[in-house]
């Protein structure tokens, strides 16, 4: 079960990727594995040498008690300092921002890819979806051939 964001890599020139582990309560952990998440929306942000997951939607499971719930809170992402302090770094030059890319389960642990990315202007974003389209019209004659 993984849960992708696709505007992430439509909007974003991924540079790196990182693996970090995600504080859940225990009724958003019965949600997330019915696929009960959004990130499309959402961004990872850095405060006081603590990562955090901003935005990202998990809806409420149906047989957990609602009262109180906030589906878009904050949540602690757990990443090793080394890797926090090499992400501020590149953080402040100003250049990069920091984007969940999938949430997927790895040994019963819930963990979130997260890429160090650069924003796509349009023109870049024009030229990758007709590379696209070129690279489906070939495989589509390849089927075709055989």
């Amino acid at each position: 079960m993984r849960i992708i964001n696709k505007t992430a890599l439509s909007r974003f020139a991924i540079e790196e990727k990182y693996e970090a582990g995600i504080e859940l309560l225990g009724s958003e952990v019965k949600a997330i594995r019915l696929g009960h998440m959004d990130i499309t929306s959402s961004y990872v942000k850095i405060i006081s040498g603590q990562a955090y997951l901003v935005n990202g939607k998990i809806f409420p499971y149906k047989f957990s008690r609602i009262e109180g719930y906030q589906e878009d809170r904050t949540r602690r992402l757990l990443l090793h300092k080394k890797e926090l302090l090499a992400l501020k770094n590149k953080l402040e030059t100003g250049k990069y921002t920091l984007v969940p890319l999938s949430l997927y389960l790895k040994h019963g642990i819930f963990k979130v890819e997260v890429g160090l990315a650069k924003g796509k202007k349009d023109h870049e974003k024009d030229k990758d979806s007709k590379r696209r389209a070129i690279e489906r019209a070939r495989s589509r004659e390849e089927k075709n051939v055989f």
